[in-house]
C-alpha cells in the first residue's frame, strides 16, 4: 500500500486547506446550522457545507492520480449532483422528495457509466455466478446508491461522526480493492480517505464547521459507487458481504431508525434521538468517547471485511453470519429498536 501514500497525503493536504477557506464562504453566505431541537448537541450556530472542501479534495486529486474513463466519469459527475443537492439543503433547505430525485439522478448517471451491480453470487456452487441481474440491475443498484447514501448522513450527528467513519470505510475499501488488484479503486477509496482526514482537524469535537448534507450525502454516494466498482463487481461470496460489513455502523444505525420508526407509528424520515451516538450519550460517554467508540466499532468491521475477503466462500458466511448475531444482539441490548425518550 505505500505506493499510495502519495495521493492519499496529496488529498489531505488539499482538504486541509480548503476547509478554512469553505468554512469562512459558509458563514458569508449565510450555511449555518442553528440549533432548533434537542436531537442536536451544539448550542450555537456552526457553519455547514464543509463538505464542499472534501468534495474538492477528492475532484483535485483524482483528476491529478486517476486516468478519466467512462466509469470513473460517471462517479464524479453523479458526485457533482449530489454536492449541488447537498449545498442547495445546507443553505435553503431541501424536501426529502427532491433530495431522493437527486439521489436517483446520481444513480442513474453510475448505471449509464456501467458502475452498477451486474450478478447476485452464491458461495456454495463452484461457478459462484447465482445469478445475471441483467435489467434488474438497475433498480437494485438504484437502491443501494440511494441506501447506502442517505446512511452515512443519518449518522451524522455528533462532531467528527460521519467523517471518521467514511475514512475508515474508505481505508477499508482500499485494503480489499488492492487484494483484487483494482488499482483505479485503490487509489480513489485512498484519496476518499485523505480528503476525510484532512477535514477532521476542524471536524472533530469541538468543532468548527459540519461537514452538512453537502459532505454527508456525497461521501454516502462515492462508498456506494466505491463499493460497486471496487467489490460488486467480483464474482465471489464477498461481493455482497464485504461493503455491508465495511459500511456495517452507518447500514446498522438506519435499519434500526426504520424498524424502530416503523413499530411506532413515526414516519421513516422523521428524526429522532434514537441512534447509536445518542444511545452511548445517554450511557454517561462524552462527545469524544462516543465518537471514538464508533470508529473502533466501524474498525472492527472494517478488519472483519478484510478477513472476510482472504477467505473462502463459506467461510465468509459463515464468520459474516456470526458477526451479524453478534452486532444484532448487541444493539437491540443497547434498545436500538425502541424510541428514546431520555432528553
Amino acid at each position: 500500500m505505500k505506493n499510495y501514500i502519495l495521493q492519499f497525503f496529496v488529498a489531505v493536504f488539499i482538504s486541509l486547506v480548503m476547509t478554512p477557506l469553505v468554512r469562512r464562504l459558509a458563514i458569508k453566505i449565510g450555511a449555518l446550522d442553528i440549533p432548533k431541537d434537542d436531537r442536536r448537541v451544539h448550542n450555537k450556530p456552526m457553519p455547514l457545507m464543509g463538505g464542499l472542501a472534501i468534495y474538492i479534495a477528492v475532484v483535485f486529486a483524482t483528476l491529478m492520480f486517476l486516468p478519466i474513463d467512462r466509469s470513473l466519469m460517471s462517479i464524479m459527475i453523479g458526485g457533482s449532483i449530489i454536492v449541488c443537492s447537498g449545498i442547495i439543503d445546507d443553505m435553503k433547505g431541501m424536501s426529502p422528495k427532491l433530495k431522493l430525485l437527486f439521489q436517483i439522478i446520481a444513480g442513474g448517471v453510475l448505471v449509464l457509466g456501467d458502475v452498477k451491480v451486474d450478478a447476485i453470487t452464491n458461495p456454495f456452487s463452484h461457478s459462484n455466478i447465482l445469478l445475471e441481474l441483467k435489467w434488474f440491475s438497475i433498480p437494485i443498484t438504484l437502491f443501494w446508491v440511494v441506501g447506502i447514501t442517505n446512511t452515512l448522513n443519518l449518522i451524522d450527528g455528533l462532531d467528527g461522526l460521519s467523517a471518521g467513519v467514511a475514512m475508515i470505510s474508505s481505508i477499508s475499501f482500499m485494503l480489499v480493492a488492492g487484494k483484487f488488484e483494482n488499482l483505479d479503486v485503490t487509489v480513489l477509496s485512498g484519496i476518499v480517505a485523505g480528503a476525510c482526514l484532512g477535514f477532521l482537524p476542524y471536524n472533530f469535537n469541538p468543532a468548527k464547521i459540519f461537514m452538512g448534507d453537502t459532505g454527508a450525502l456525497f461521501l454516502g454516494f462515492m462508498l456506494a459507487a466505491i463499493s460497486i466498482e471496487g467489490v460488486m463487481k467480483s464474482v465471489a461470496t464477498i461481493a455482497i458481504i464485504v461493503p455491508i460489513l465495511i459500511l456495517g455502523v452507518p447500514i446498522f444505525d438506519t435499519t434500526f431508525a426504520i424498524f424502530r420508526r416503523l413499530l411506532s407509528g413515526q414516519s421513516i424520515v422523521s428524526a429522532d434521538k434514537g441512534h447509536l451516538h445518542h444511545r452511548l450519550l445517554n450511557m454517561g460517554f462524552s462527545q469524544r468517547q462516543t465518537v471514538l467508540i464508533l470508529y473502533g466499532i466501524s474498525a472492527i468491521f472494517g478488519t472483519f471485511a478484510v478477513i472476510v475477503a482472504k477467505a473462502n466462500s463459506k467461510q465468509a458466511v459463515y464468520l459474516s453470519v456470526i458477526l451479524f448475531i453478534v452486532a444484532i444482539l448487541i444493539l437491540a441490548k443497547l434498545g436500538l429498536f425502541k424510541k428514546n425518550t431520555k432528553k
